[in-house]
């Protein structure tokens, strides 16, 4: 078990619920007793230091993030089979500030190409939020006209000779 002061993020369904339920309010601190695990079945309150990493329970939703600090005991979780890194259990945590769709956009497109095809393939967009990624490459470009706009073309095997 490890202690430290964590900055990230921390997803939620509309209202700040998450998803055992629980109402979240900005500026107070949550605490949880017990040993800190991370997962399903853990112990802890859940955040990530990528913003995009919280969306990984919480796609096809209407979602809220927060910026968040977590502190005391902490267990990190990597999962490198599915790309999701630094993702952390806390034993207390303190949300800041609930992002705007705008400034969620905004960060993410001053991120590097890795970090906006996973926000791409997790986040539902609106047309005038996509127009914003539009261009940056052509995979950036496929990443959204597969994940947003359901072409399940783009990605095809070809075929060998």
């Amino acid at each position: 078990m490890k202690s430290n002061i964590i900055v990230g993020y921390k997803a939620f369904n509309e209202g700040l619920i998450n998803n055992y339920n629980k109402e979240f309010d900005l500026n107070k601190i949550y605490t949880i007793d017990g040993k800190i695990k991370y997962g399903l079945n853990g112990n802890g309150y859940h955040m990530c230091l990528n913003l995009e990493d919280t969306l990984r329970y919480y796609q096809e939703k209407e979602v809220n993030i927060c910026l968040a600090v977590g502190f005391g005991d902490y267990e990190i979780f990597n999962d490198e089979y599915y790309g999701y890194y630094n993702m952390y259990s806390v034993e207390n945590i303190l949300l800041v500030k609930k992002l705007s769709r705008k400034e969620i956009i905004n960060y993410m497109k001053n991120t590097n190409v890795e970090r906006i095809k996973r926000f791409i393939s997790l986040y539902k967009l609106t047309d005038s939020e996509i127009i914003e990624f539009k261009n940056i490459n052509e995979e950036i470009d496929n990443y959204i006209d597969y994940y947003q706009y359901n072409k399940k073309d783009v990605f095809t095997l070809k075929k060998r000779k």
